[in-house]
């Protein structure tokens, strides 16, 4: 037991509240081997599922033959369409408001696509059957350039669409177009760029990548038909909406159906969405009467689960001569894959696009986003970013760097010129969108003055004029603003459910608490903040608060964890849950102190009277006389709960800058420096967020440097395991320095802007921008990722400076 500590900074510093760097509570488990996925997962009688998946890309289905598979010892069923068609099974509505196969109907649209499961006593025995069901194919043309599938001629890829000339966002152009949207002012967009004294324009392509989470997805479907109750354990970022989903789609009342979302091994977006694999798992603990297990594998992973990024950029800035940018105007073709089953608000089918005016005070800007059809995986998910915010924010950094370039001026000099002024928060964008708050212009100092930039760029002329310098140099900056804590109600929806988020505190009667919550942690250690955030609003050690998280049978309805949502909106409904327990202990101290309740303060973790420190009750004291004996008149109990709708989203920033030094001979690069400053707001845990961050720029580093998803032209996905798909480990990572300022949010009720995804969004076009900035003074203005060192000796010597 601590010893009695009586100062209130020694009570302040053993509440270990927001503001301290306490170790996770969640590592002693996970440490010690003892977390609990869904794979750990195992049910009396369980069986196992596994997935007949398609070798092409697009093709008609002959004939399905499923005779040698059942004829396994082993075997209980194959499901194809056909059979799911009387349970009107084998289409399912997707998030964004399209339907996706379940399992192929009479066409394949991708490869790897679902065409039929197979139960079996053991996942081996499954295996073997999948190799026994003949499945005959007809093949058809592969569409899978966007622009090729929108030409006139094309094949028509959603047969089941024919005819439709609306869709859920919109009329369709096309037989394979989904949506245009657009955002901004175009009149006035134009009128800028009639008027402008400099344009510069750039098509950028930023490439398809996957997600990977460590753990694949999975499930654990268990379905009573005695009492009619279906209970599933998901790998799900969002098990709520799940549970509302499975609900409609199966018929069962919702308040009969529990979905479990044990411990996640990393989501980064890939696990919001619905999977036919978790449908035929239910489905098939239904017809068969005895709980199913589906756990994919790596490949399937890759190929199948939902993708991130695949946009084509077409972006331009208007300009006065000195470098004060008046326009802004973006078109955007969005490959969306067979199904549009992207995770996005129902308003806005691109995301968050709109937020690529990014940290300049741009007076006119327009954005049009068209998605479209392909015979590629669908997805389109928010790997690590929140709703397209990683593509806006990559789109205008290179922008201004390219205008920059243009004009002959520094790229600090440019951004500290056309930066939103902290004088004008709150301030709202040409796109709509109202920023809570930033200071731009001091971030940018600190971090130039950080590197010495100066000295930087000398070094970087020495080299340039030297012509046997073995490296080109180069340094990238960039000035990001995120959009983050989607959202309120009023602008974001996920199928008519507003984008709210929900706590549900309990104090027990010895002071200890309990919180329960709508969202899932996949490794960000709720755990350990949400106790943080409680332990100083409600004056009790972090140490003794439970969190839970991820069970809907116990948890109040949220919407879960991705977009960095997480602190923005359910740590707010934290601290007004908090706030209300806080209200009426309050009024319980002030029965036990005899005062009245005006005449109190609170201390830390106690109320006392005012000018009298000798008389208080700690929250400790409060809680055993909520439930010993409350004053008269007062319900006993001390609990509360919130649904928190944010009045606005939050607008985390950041300043980044990269230094690399590329080999002339080989192509290969070394980035020699990453200085990463990150405004979160209020920083709840400077240790986590120091991990957030680390996490978020080496995944930043893999997608700018390494991944990418290549398709030959039948459609084959050219890279789907780690022998291909470049994960960093420690070897490759480079090292970070992180630094900060503090700008809180004043909306928020902690004053937390979410920081998980900021340096991955932050990341990425900082690397390019340093790529292309060792090229700058031979004339290149652009290059796409990834800069693989293959692709960058490509570049060398094309312009003739390989050794």
């Amino acid at each position: 037991m601590n010893a009695p500590v009586q100062t209130a900074e020694a009570r302040e510093i053993a509440l270990a509240g927001m503001g301290a760097s306490r170790l996770r509570k969640e590592d002693a488990r996970f440490i010690q081997g003892k977390g609990n996925y869904v794979d750990d997962i195992k049910m009396a009688g369980m069986l196992h599922m596994d997935i007949v998946r398609s070798p092409i890309a697009h093709g008609r289905i002959v004939r399905i033959n499923k005779e040698a598979a059942l004829a396994i010892p082993g075997v209980h069923a194959v499901l194809t369409a056909d059979d799911l068609k009387p349970l009107k099974l084998h289409w399912m509505p997707t998030l964004a408001g399209d339907v996706a196969a379940v399992l192929a109907d009479e066409k394949v649209h991708f490869q790897m696509q679902e065409v039929a499961i197979v139960i079996a006593d053991d996942r081996y025995i499954a295996a073997d059957a999948v190799e026994a069901v003949e499945v005959e194919y007809e093949e058809l043309p592969v569409v899978l350039d966007p622009y090729a599938a929108l030409l006139p001629d094309a094949p028509v890829l959603r047969e089941d669409l024919a005819g439709k000339t609306e869709g859920a966002h919109g009329k369709r152009e096309h037989h394979n177009h989904i949506f245009t949207w657009d955002a901004g002012d175009k009149v006035a967009a134009d009128a800028a760029f009639d008027n402008a004294e400099v344009k510069v324009s750039q098509h950028l392509y930023y490439p398809r990548v996957h997600p990977c989470p460590l753990e694949t997805c999975g499930c654990v479907a268990s379905f009573d038909p005695v009492q009619g109750e279906l209970t599933t354990y998901i790998t799900s970022q969002a098990p709520h909406v799940v549970r509302t989903v499975v609900s409609m789609l199966s018929g069962i009342p919702e308040s009969k159906v529990r979905i479990v979302s044990p411990d996640i091994g990393g989501g980064f977006g890939n696990k919001v969405g619905i999977y036919p694999g978790y449908v035929c798992a239910i489905v098939s603990s239904i017809v068969l009467g005895r709980p199913v297990k589906w756990v994919e594998d790596r490949i399937e992973n890759i190929s199948s689960t939902a993708f991130a990024r695949d946009y084509h950029m077409d972006g331009e800035i208007a300009a006065t001569a000195d470098g004060k940018i008046t326009g802004l105007r973006v078109n955007v073709v969005a490959d969306h894959g067979a199904f549009d089953a992207c995770a996005d608000p129902t308003k806005f089918p691109a995301g968050l696009f709109h937020i690529c005016s990014g940290s300049y005070d741009i007076p006119a800007a327009y954005a049009s986003v068209k998605g479209v059809y392909t015979n590629k995986a669908p997805g389109g998910v928010a790997y690590r970013c929140s709703f397209r915010v990683t593509e806006a924010v990559y789109l205008v950094e290179r922008m201004v760097d390219i205008l920059a370039q243009k004009l002959g001026m520094d790229k600090a000099e440019i951004r500290e010129k056309n930066f939103i002024k902290k004088e004008q928060f709150p301030y709202t964008s040409a796109f709509g969108f109202e920023y809570d708050s930033g200071d731009y212009h001091t971030a940018l100092k600190k971090v130039l003055d950080a590197v010495d930039y100066p000295a930087l760029r000398a070094e970087q002329a020495t080299k340039r004029a030297d012509p046997n310098s073995p490296t080109l140099m180069g340094i990238g900056l960039v000035t990001f603003t995120e959009v983050v804590g989607a959202g309120p109600s009023k602008m974001c929806d996920i199928l008519g459910v507003g984008m709210f988020d929900s706590c549900e505190i309990r104090i027990h009667p010895t002071g200890s608490a309990i919180a329960r919550m709508g969202t899932i942690s996949t490794g960000q250690a709720h755990e350990t903040t949400y106790a943080q955030i409680i332990a100083t609003e409600l004056g009790i050690p972090s140490e003794v608060i439970q969190v839970e998280e991820g069970d809907t049978s116990t948890a109040p309805y949220g919407l879960g964890t991705y977009g960095s949502r997480s602190t923005p909106v359910a740590g707010a409904a934290i601290a007004m849950a908090s706030r209300k327990i806080h209200a009426k202990a309050k009024k319980i101290a002030a029965f036990m102190l005899e005062v009245n309740e005006n005449d109190l303060d609170w201390e830390v973790d106690r109320f006392k009277v005012k000018g009298d420190d000798s008389k208080f009750k700690t929250m400790t004291e409060v809680a055993w006389q909520a439930y010993h004996q409350a004053p008269p008149g007062m319900e006993p109990g001390l609990e509360a709960v919130h649904y928190y709708d944010p009045p606005n989203f939050t607008f985390p920033f950041g300043i980044y800058l990269c230094v690399v030094d590329i080999d002339r001979a080989t192509g290969e690069t070394k980035i020699r420096r990453f200085y990463a400053l990150d405004d979160c707001g209020t920083r709840i845990n400077p240790m986590i967020i120091e991990g957030q961050i680390h996490g978020g720029l080496t995944e930043g580093f893999a997608v700018a440097m390494g991944q990418q998803m290549p398709f030959d032209a039948q459609g084959n996905l050219l890279g789907n395991t780690l022998m291909d798909y470049f994960l960093p480990t420690f070897v490759e990572t480079p090292h970070w320095e992180t630094d900060h300022t503090v700008t809180p949010s004043p909306h928020h009720p902690i004053g937390a802007k979410g920081v998980a995804e900021s340096p991955h969004v932050g990341s990425i076009p900082t690397f390019t921008s340093a790529m292309v900035d060792a090229f700058a003074h031979l004339g290149m203005t652009h290059m796409d990722m990834p800069h693989n060192a293959f692709r960058v000796w490509k570049e060398l010597k094309a312009r003739g400076m390989n050794l």
